[in-house]
């Protein structure tokens, strides 16, 4: 009865996440609004999605990344919704590729600095995973009144050409169709690519748009003129297609890649899939509501992994994490998770759940090395507080332990992919492969949160600092002030702690149901398989 109630709790909890999901998720499909959606079909465009839809093959899954890149940001200018610019993974005439289709419902696809970073994302996708990519392209360049955070740095809007020709030595396909505006800068993305494509009446392409030119060189002239289909068909030779409309543009692009030539694969392996035994709709039930509650993360994973079998590596030793073999949607996996039971060692000591002590990171090191050998991808399912702290934990060589851990992580050369399913605080974060690491991909679910630490504890901590600071310039502050102040400093750190913040930022690549999460495993692989191994394994210093 115990368990049961439990469950509910657990079940409705988690199904209040995923209402809020779903109801996030259609908000931002809407892009700029219906008004904006209407405006572009009335000038015979399809929308971003439109095209994306068009363009995949019918029955394959669009594995998006990047949903929520910008939620809650740029409020001053009215927001910007997925980032401008929906980007993902799909097939198109059965080939695997990444699309990047700018939203011109969303400030006419202007790009924001999220929008930048986002572009970078999908182009390190198509880079990482030797993958096609196609760019869809109908945008009014850089948004202007934020230049500065776009234009001149590093990682701004110069480094996507860079990549663009990075791409192009590396032999990545590059297919971009020009459906709309493509001005100044935002030129050289579609003709820096392999093959380009230009829809008539719609698409334009110039470095400086009729107005600038007028005020410029004094000359009067039409966009249409300066830089559209037939301009640059037929006189300039900069595009490669004239196409009459959108779906024309889409048709031909899925000609083109109908006759792309095949690359050799990673080799990982795959067996034909089977569901798991345990029913994944009982994920639901078993992931529990209150954050800090112990669980078996086994009852988790069985419900991931096909026919719910898992092989388990020194099952015995180092018990707050959980190392082993399975297989996802029929690819073969290693699997590195955080424990959250309490367990007992062999000497009697208690181990907390979620934290990572020394043979655990002794033992999911030599599970990495092992990966490696074997040529096995590895997952991390991250719940974790961090690494244990004390004395008998430095004296035990923890620090040596999690370093050991750290290079092994971060020197794999088979892909990592990351799921957030809870707590992802600290250092564990980053021993567990977080952003830093270079995971091909990292999901969380909406249950995720991701800090340096807890909301609770990292409130205390900066509270007593205020107090402490305000105390030191001769104020007094009363007890009910403190926890007006504690209040203040609790909502603004909870915001940070959302995995739609993270999202927002880039940090984690989609937030997802706990039931999608296999499909996007999956996905991840597939799109994985195709770049070769071509790096030894070194793990770096490895003490012992």
């Amino acid at each position: 009865m115990k368990l049961e109630k439990e469950a509910n709790k657990n079940h409705k909890n988690l199904e209040a996440h995923l209402n809020e999901l779903s109801e996030k998720r259609e908000k931002v499909y809407l892009g700029g609004g219906n008004k904006k959606i209407e405006s572009q079909h009335k000038k015979g465009k399809l929308t971003a999605r439109e095209r994306i839809d068009y363009l995949k093959d019918d029955d394959a899954f669009f594995m998006e990344v990047g949903t929520f890149t910008g939620e809650g940001m740029y409020k001053e200018y009215g927001g910007c919704p997925s980032g401008g610019v929906v980007t993902g993974i799909t097939k198109v005439s059965g080939r695997t590729c990444v699309v990047v289709a700018n939203d011109a419902t969303v400030k006419a696809g202007a790009w924001f600095p999220i929008t930048a970073k986002k572009n970078l994302r999908a182009q390190e996708i198509s880079m990482e995973n030797k993958l096609p990519i196609i760019y869809l392209v109908d945008s009014a360049g850089v948004f202007l009144p934020m230049q500065d955070e776009i234009f001149p740095d590093k990682e701004h809007f110069g480094r996507i050409f860079r990549n663009n020709a990075i791409m192009s030595s590396e032999g990545i396909v590059q297919i971009a169709a020009i459906m709309g505006s493509c001005v100044a800068g935002g030129a050289y993305l579609p003709i820096m690519s392999d093959e380009s494509l230009i829809v008539e009446g719609t698409g334009s392409v110039f470095l400086a748009g009729s107005y600038l030119v007028k005020s410029a060189i004094g000359e009067t002239v039409d966009n249409e003129t300066l830089g559209g289909a037939t301009t640059h068909c037929e006189i300039s030779g900069v595009t490669d297609y004239k196409c009459k409309d959108d779906k024309d543009c889409l048709d031909t692009i899925k000609k083109l890649m109908d006759k792309l030539g095949h690359h050799e694969p990673a080799g990982f392996d795959r067996i034909e899939a089977k569901p798991p035994l345990k029913s994944e709709k009982e994920l639901l039930d078993k992931f529990p509501y209150d954050r800090v509650k112990p669980y078996d993360m086994m009852e988790i994973i069985e419900r991931l992994v096909d026919e719910s079998k898992f092989d388990h590596y020194k099952e015995g030793y180092g018990q707050t994490l959980i190392c082993g073999y399975a297989r996802i949607d029929g690819w073969g996996v290693g699997i590195i998770a955080n424990q959250r039971t309490i367990s007992k060692t062999k000497k009697g000591e208690m181990q907390m759940g979620g934290v990572i002590y020394s043979e655990s990171a002794d033992k999911s090191a030599r599970f990495i090395m092992n990966c490696n050998q074997k040529k096995i991808p590895l997952l991390f399912i991250q719940d974790v507080s961090g690494f244990m702290v004390g004395s008998r934990a430095e004296h035990g060589g923890i620090i040596k332990d999690g370093a050991k851990m750290v290079n092994a992580m971060a020197n794999s050369t088979v892909p990592k992919i990351t799921l957030i399913v809870g707590n992802s605080y600290g250092a564990g974060n980053y021993a567990m492969c977080g952003k830093a690491y270079d995971p091909r991909f990292i999901f969380a679910w909406p249950t995720a949160q991701i800090a340096v630490m807890s909301g609770a504890s990292a409130a205390k901590t900066l509270l007593q600092i205020k107090v402490a600071s305000l105390k030191a310039k001769g104020k007094e502050i009363s007890k009910e002030d403190e926890q007006k102040l504690l209040k203040e400093i609790e909502d603004k750190y909870n915001e940070q702690l959302s995995p739609y913040y993270a999202a927002s930022r880039l940090w984690v690549d989609e937030i997802i149901s706990p039931l999608e999460t296999r499909k996007m495993i999956s996905g991840g692989l597939e799109a994985a398989n195709h770049a070769p191994i071509t790096k030894r394994f070194n793990p770096g210093v490895i003490q012992t």
